[in-house]
């Protein structure tokens, strides 16, 4: 009977120091977004809420968006059992997944995860699309008038900058032939002017390079024509 006593005094001892540890561990008591809440605004941040005080400096929060993306913005904050951590903008919709690493006032580490649903009405940058038809009719009549006389000027009353001469376009294909008659016509006339006067300067350079030579003294011991002619 006493053998019988010991073994069970034994035993509770052992069960009661493997519970006594086990319950000293933290507890995730509630969440801020909450397990598997379904948002229509974008929270701004994270908080947990532990059954026993947090210790500082180990706990560690993050979020991860429906890309993969981290959207955590600030260092993780602990307040006895409450812990959080601000957030980016989301602007997604899809499944978020809040995960945590803290350690218990015992020692051990505690990790787990929070799941929640993010549902905005309009997300950033998606513009609602307007429904084809919905435009607002324009109340025939309502064009503003044209003041008479205020009509702007046609390209071709429109005078050359310098000029007093008004520009016209030329108007059908007989216009546009007889132009190119008279510019052909200007250039013939002004190429005969340049052969013209081309002429003018070699036989005035002739007649000076004449001059030269016949204005030159003769050479001593060689006669002149009027020298023979008196010889004679």
């Amino acid at each position: 009977m006493r053998r019988l006593l010991t073994v069970l005094l034994l035993a509770c001892a052992a069960v009661g120091g493997w519970i006594a540890p086990a319950q000293a561990h933290n507890v995730l008591v509630s969440s801020d977004p909450r397990a598997d809440a379904v948002l229509t605004a974008a929270p701004q941040r994270v908080t947990l809420v532990f059954d026993q005080p947090v210790r500082r400096g180990y706990a560690q929060i993050g979020l991860t968006g429906p890309g993969g993306e981290a959207l955590t913005s600030g260092a993780t904050v602990v307040a006895k059992e409450r812990v959080s951590v601000p957030l980016k903008a989301l602007t997604t919709n899809g499944a978020y997944v809040i995960g945590y690493r803290i350690l218990s006032s015992d020692g051990h580490p505690v990790t787990g995860q929070v799941n929640f649903t993010l549902k905005l009405a309009t997300p950033a940058g998606d513009t609602p699309p307007t429904p084809a038809g919905d435009a607002p009719p324009t109340p025939a009549g309502d064009a503003l008038p044209t003041p008479a006389g205020d009509a702007p000027p046609t390209p071709a009353d429109e005078a050359l900058p310098g000029t007093g001469a008004v520009a016209r376009p030329a108007t059908g294909s007989a216009d546009l032939s007889a132009q190119a008659a008279e510019a052909a016509a200007n250039g013939g006339a002004g190429m005969a002017v340049v052969w013209i006067v081309g002429a003018l300067l070699l036989l005035a350079a002739g007649t000076v390079i004449a001059l030269r030579r016949s204005a030159q003294p003769a050479t001593p011991g060689t006669p002149s024509p009027g020298d023979k002619d008196t010889q004679a």
